[in-house]
C-alpha cells in the first residue's frame, strides 16, 4: 500500500511539472494551423536611432537577458500517436548563432530596402527543430539609423505578450542599470519519444480526478452551472453565427509562400482627436480607415462595393494583469463588420462605433474565448482537424489586430526605437491583413499582403493614409450626435 500511495504521487507530481511545460491548446492550434504557405510567425520591423552596434556586442547584450525569457532556448515536441498536446523542452543544441543574424543593405539602405528585407524574412517558414523564433540586426539604413526584423512563431506569443517581451529585451532608459546575471543555463536532457509518449499518458490517466472535482461541484450548484452551460453555449453560437457571414472577396483566395510588406505611420493624438469630436474609441477609428481604405483599394480595381460588407476578425486580449510577461496566447476575437460600402468618412466611423458597442454588448467575445478554452479539453487529434477544417472556412474576409504598445520611449544599447511596424501572418485563402501597433504617441500600420494575390499592396498603403487624411478633415465638421439620440433603444432604457 506505501509503495502505491508512492507511487501515485510520483506520477502526480511528475504531471504538475510536465503541465506547465504543456502547449496550451490555443497555441498547439497555431501549429496545426500552419500548413503549405500558411506561416504562423508574428514579427515586426523595427529602426532605430544611429549606427548599429557590433554584432558580436549586440550578440552578447542579447545573450546576457536570456535567462529573463527561457522559452527561447526550447523546441516544440510533438508526442508520438498524436497522444497529447506539444510540450516544450529544452534544445541542448542552442545556438545564438542561428537565432540572432546580421545583414546590411546596400546603398543607398532605403525604408523600402528594409521593408523587402523583412518581407523575404517573413516568407520563410521557422524551424520546427529549433527554437521557434529568430532576431535580424540589419544596418546601413539611410539617415544614419539601423533595422531589426523580428520573427517568432503564434505558438510562443500573442500581440501583448510580445510587448511584454520587448520590454524585456530593450531598456526604458538610454542608460540603464545593469542587467542583473542569470544562472548559468544548462539544458535539462532531452526526452525520447517514449518518454514524452509515457508523459502525456500519465496526464491524461491524471485528468479524471479534475473531472470528478468538476462533477462535485455541479452536484452542489446544479441550478447555477446548468445557466452557465446555457449562457456559453448561447455565446458560442452568437459567434458561430457571425462568423459564417463573410462574404465572397477578392482577398479570399488562393495564397502561395512568398509576402509583401508595407507601412503606414499615422499620429496617436490626431486619432484621439477624431473620436473624439466624432464619437468611439481610437479603435473603432481604426476599423472605419481600414473601412475606408479597403472600399477605395477595391473600386480602384475595379470591384463593386455597392451594399459590401466585409468582416474582419480583430483579436482582443484576455490577459489579466497577473499574466503580464508570460508567453503563450490568450486571446480572444470579435467578427467586426467593415463598412467599405460606405462614400461618408464620418458616416462609416458612426456605423463601425454603433456597431461595435453591440458587438461587445453581446456574447461574441465570450464565445470565442469559451470556444478557446474547450480546446485544452479537446484531444489533440480532434484540435489539429478542427484548425485545419478553420483554416478552409471563411469566417472573415481578413485580420486587422489593433495592439497597444508603451508609450514611452525604449531603447536598445543606448539608441532609441524611433518606430515599430507590426506583422501578422497570413492564414490560407486570406491574402492580406493589418498589423497596428501603437507606440510613444505613433499608430504605425503594417501591411502583409501575399506576393502574387496582392501586387498592389503599396498602393492599400497609400489608400489607408487618404482614409485618416479624410477622416481627418471631415471631423471637424462633424455634429457629435447627443448622448440620448445616439443611444440604442436598449440604453435609453436603461437611462
Amino acid at each position: 500500500m506505501y509503495v502505491t500511495v508512492v507511487t501515485l504521487l510520483t506520477v502526480l507530481r511528475r504531471s504538475v511539472r510536465v503541465n506547465r511545460h504543456r502547449l496550451s491548446g490555443l497555441d498547439s492550434a497555431f501549429l496545426h494551423l500552419e500548413r503549405g504557405p500558411a506561416h504562423m510567425h508574428v514579427g515586426g520591423t523595427v529602426i532605430f536611432e544611429g549606427p548599429a552596434p557590433e554584432y558580436e556586442e549586440f550578440q552578447q547584450a542579447i545573450s546576457e537577458r536570456l535567462h529573463l525569457v527561457p522559452r527561447f532556448r526550447q523546441k516544440v515536441r510533438f508526442v508520438p500517436l498524436g497522444q497529447g498536446r506539444p510540450k516544450w523542452v529544452d534544445d541542448p543544441h542552442f545556438n545564438l548563432d542561428y537565432h540572432v543574424r546580421h545583414t546590411a543593405l546596400p546603398p543607398p539602405g532605403s525604408e523600402e530596402q528594409l521593408r523587402t528585407l523583412a518581407a523575404r524574412i517573413f516568407s520563410q517558414r521557422l524551424d520546427r527543430s529549433k527554437p521557434l523564433w529568430e532576431l535580424w540586426l540589419a544596418d546601413g539604413l539611410e539617415g544614419n539609423r539601423f533595422g531589426l526584423v523580428t520573427k517568432t512563431h503564434h505558438a510562443l506569443i500573442d500581440g501583448v505578450s510580445g510587448i511584454d517581451l520587448a520590454t524585456v529585451l530593450f531598456d526604458t532608459e538610454r542608460e540603464p542599470a545593469p542587467v542583473p546575471e542569470g544562472e548559468h543555463w544548462v539544458p535539462h536532457p532531452e526526452p525520447s519519444g517514449v518518454q514524452v509518449l509515457g508523459e502525456a499518458l500519465v496526464e491524461r490517466a491524471t485528468s479524471p480526478a479534475e473531472i470528478a472535482r468538476g462533477v462535485k461541484s455541479l452536484v452542489r450548484a446544479p441550478r447555477q452551472a446548468a445557466g452557465a452551460i446555457v449562457d456559453a453555449l448561447d455565446a458560442a453560437g452568437t459567434l458561430a453565427r457571425a462568423g459564417l457571414a463573410a462574404p465572397a472577396s477578392p482577398f479570399n483566395v488562393d495564397i502561395g509562400p512568398y509576402r509583401r510588406f508595407a507601412v503606414v505611420r499615422a499620429d496617436l493624438d490626431e486619432l484621439k482627436r477624431i473620436k473624439n469630436e466624432v464619437g468611439g474609441t481610437v479603435n473603432d477609428v481604426v476599423l472605419a480607415v481600414v473601412a475606408g481604405a479597403v472600399g477605395r483599394y477595391l473600386r480602384g480595381r475595379g470591384y463593386s462595393t455597392q451594399d459590401l460588407e466585409l468582416r474582419a476578425m480583430v483579436p482582443i486580449s484576455v490577459r489579466t494583469a497577473d499574466e503580464r510577461g508570460a508567453l503563450g496566447n490568450r486571446v480572444s476575437s470579435f467578427m467586426a463588420p467593415l463598412p467599405v460600402w460606405c462614400d461618408d468618412p464620418i458616416e462609416r466611423l458612426r456605423t463601425v462605433s454603433a456597431t461595435m458597442g453591440d458587438l461587445k454588448e453581446s456574447k461574441q467575445a465570450v464565445g470565442a474565448s469559451l470556444l478557446t478554452e474547450l480546446t485544452d479539453f479537446a484531444p489533440p487529434t480532434i484540435t489539429g482537424q478542427a484548425a485545419r477544417l478553420q483554416s478552409r472556412q471563411r469566417f472573415f474576409n481578413l485580420v486587422v489586430t489593433n495592439v497597444p504598445g508603451p508609450q514611452s520611449p525604449l531603447y536598445l544599447m543606448g539608441r532609441e526605437l524611433q518606430a515599430v511596424f507590426p506583422m501578422v501572418p497570413l492564414a490560407k485563402r486570406q491574402a492580406v491583413c493589418f498589423g497596428i501597433m501603437s507606440y510613444n504617441g505613433q499608430v504605425n500600420f503594417g501591411l502583409v499582403g501575399d506576393y502574387d494575390a496582392m501586387p498592389h499592396l503599396e498602393e492599400l498603403g497609400r489608400d489607408v493614409e487618404w482614409a485618416i487624411s479624410e477622416l481627418s478633415e471631415a471631423a471637424p465638421k462633424a455634429k457629435r450626435p447627443r448622448r440620448k439620440r445616439a443611444a440604442s433603444a436598449k440604453q435609453a432604457a436603461k437611462a
